[in-house]
C-alpha cells in the first residue's frame, strides 16, 4: 500500500509517499481501507515534533479518517469487516490503510459519504463538547470565535449560531470572515486591521461576550479574556498561533470569570457514553442539513504534503481533505 511518510521531524516537504507493507491489526484494533483523510492543524505540529503526542518515527500524519472496516483483532465487536467508519487518533491517516484504536472508531450513519464523514466528526466534536459541555452554551448568550475561519473555529461559528448565540467572528482576512458569515456569524472582527477589545466593545455595547472560544491563544488570548462579561467562559482550545499566553490570574477574579479547558480526545476516552451521545447528535444535524463542513479544497494523497504547506500558512478555510477514493 501507498503511504505519506515522516522519516525525520521537518516541515511538509519532507514527508515521502512510499510502499509500504499492509498492517495487521492486533487485540483491540481495527484494519481500515482509508477513502479520504481530513487534516487538522495539530496534523502540522506533529510532524515538527511540536504537539504533546509523539509518534515513533516513521510514521504517517493524519489524525482524522473514514473508510471502510478490512479486518479486526481480537476483542473487537462493534465494527465487522465491511463496515463503513471514522476514526481518529494522533496520527496514521495519510496512507491506503490505516490501524486505529477501536475506542476511537464508530460507525459513519447511512446517507453520510466518506468526505463528510472525514471532515465532520473532529471539528465539529470539539467544538460541540467545548460549547455545550464546557461552556455551558445557552440561547441568547454572545460567543466570540477567535480563529473563526479554521476547522474548529467554524465549527463553532455554526454550532454556536445552531445553539441560539449570537455569534462574532474574528479572523485575519476578510475573504475569511465572508465564510463566517454565511455560516452564521452576526458579527464579524477583522484582527489584522481592527483593534478587538475596541470591537468587541462597540459590538456588545460594553457588556463583553458571554463566552470565547479561542483555539488560536498567543496574542489575542489576553484580550479576549479582558472583553468577557461577568461570569463569562473562556474556552482554552488550542495554541494555532504559536505562543501559549501567561495569564494574570486576577483578570478571573475581577470577572468572576472561567478559564475552562478543552481536550476533546481525553473526554471521547474518559467520558464516552456522553461523547457518543454527542456524536450522535451531531450525525443528526448533519444528515438533517443543519450542519456541513465547509470544505476548501480536495486533495489527493500525493498533495497532501501542500495541503499541510497551505495550512501552516493560513491559507485553508475550514477543512483541507486528502481523499484516497471515492468508492
Amino acid at each position: 500500500m501507498k503511504a505519506i511518510l515522516c522519516h525525520a521531524y521537518g516541515l511538509p516537504d519532507t514527508l515521502t509517499l512510499e510502499d509500504v507493507p499492509s498492517p495487521t491489526p492486533g487485540p483491540g484494533e481495527v484494519l481500515i481501507q482509508v477513502k479520504a483523510c481530513s487534516l487538522n492543524f495539530p496534523d502540522t505540529l506533529t510532524i515538527r515534533n511540536m504537539y504533546q503526542f509523539k509518534p515513533p518515527l516513521p510514521f504517517s500524519p493524519g489524525s482524522e479518517a473514514s473508510g471502510v472496516v478490512k479486518a479486526v483483532g481480537e476483542n473487537v465487536s462493534h465494527v465487522k469487516p465491511g463496515d463503513r467508519v471514522f476514526t481518529y487518533g494522533t496520527h496514521g491517516g495519510l496512507a491506503e490503510e490505516r490501524i486505529a484504536d477501536a475506542r476511537a472508531t464508530i460507525p459513519i450513519p447511512d446517507g453520510m459519504d466518506f468526505v463528510t464523514g472525514a471532515s465532520t466528526l473532529y471539528a465539529f466534536g470539539t467544538s460541540y463538547h467545548a460549547l455545550k459541555d464546557r461552556a455551558q452554551l445557552m440561547p441568547g448568550e454572545t460567543l466570540l470565535v477567535l480563529g473563526a475561519a479554521g476547522g474548529v473555529g467554524l465549527a463553532a461559528v455554526e454550532l454556536g449560531k445552531l445553539m441560539g448565540a449570537t455569534v462574532i467572528a474574528a479572523a485575519s482576512t476578510d475573504e475569511k470572515l465572508a465564510v463566517c458569515q454565511k455560516k452564521g456569524a452576526t458579527y464579524l472582527i477583522n484582527y489584522t486591521t481592527d483593534d478587538l477589545r475596541e470591537r468587541i466593545k462597540e459590538i456588545t455595547q460594553g457588556s463583553g461576550v458571554d463566552v470565547v472560544y479561542d483555539p488560536v491563544g498567543d496574542r489575542w488570548a489576553e484580550p479576549a479574556i479582558r472583553s468577557l462579561a461577568w461570569r463569562g467562559r473562556y474556552l482554552v482550545v488550542g495554541f494555532a498561533g504559536g505562543e501559549i499566553p501567561k495569564i494574570p490570574l486576577n483578570l478571573a477574579l475581577l470577572k468572576g470569570s472561567s478559564l475552562v479547558g478543552v481536550f476533546w480526545g481525553m473526554f471521547t476516552q474518559k467520558e464516552a457514553a456522553l461523547s457518543r451521545q454527542n456524536m450522535q447528535q451531531l450525525a443528526d444535524w448533519v444528515l438533517q442539513g443543519k450542519l456541513a463542513p465547509y470544505i476548501s479544497k480536495q486533495y489527493s494523497l500525493a498533495e497532501a504534503p501542500q495541503a499541510l504547506t497551505n495550512m501552516m500558512e493560513r491559507r485553508v478555510i475550514g477543512k483541507a481533505v486528502v481523499v484516497l477514493s471515492n468508492e
